[in-house]
């Protein structure tokens, strides 16, 4: 069967010794399916933020409040950091 990817190399310095102790522990047959797996985390929690991100703009746009001019806000934020600094 021909391989559907390209070797690579990576560089992972102190976590290489993490990458070999899951190897030889049995959790994985070899350093690239880590790496797989590791990818495979990356894109779940990428995707994760990215959805509490695209909802939190949602939350924001839907809400009924009046908008703000940008004076009245950095106003508002001049305030608070003065209150800040005055505690």
């Amino acid at each position: 069967m021909a391989r559907t990817s390209r070797p690579i190399s990576v560089t992972l310095g102190d976590m290489h010794e993490s990458v070999e102790a899951r190897v030889k522990r049995g959790d994985y047959a070899s350093a690239s399916e880590v790496l797989r797996a590791a990818m495979r985390a990356l894109n779940r929690e990428e995707a994760a933020v990215n959805a509490w991100l695209r909802e939190q703009i949602q939350i924001s746009l839907d809400d009924p409040r009046p908008e703000l001019s940008i004076d009245e806000a950095f106003t508002r934020v001049r305030q608070h950091a003065a209150l800040k600094r005055a505690d």
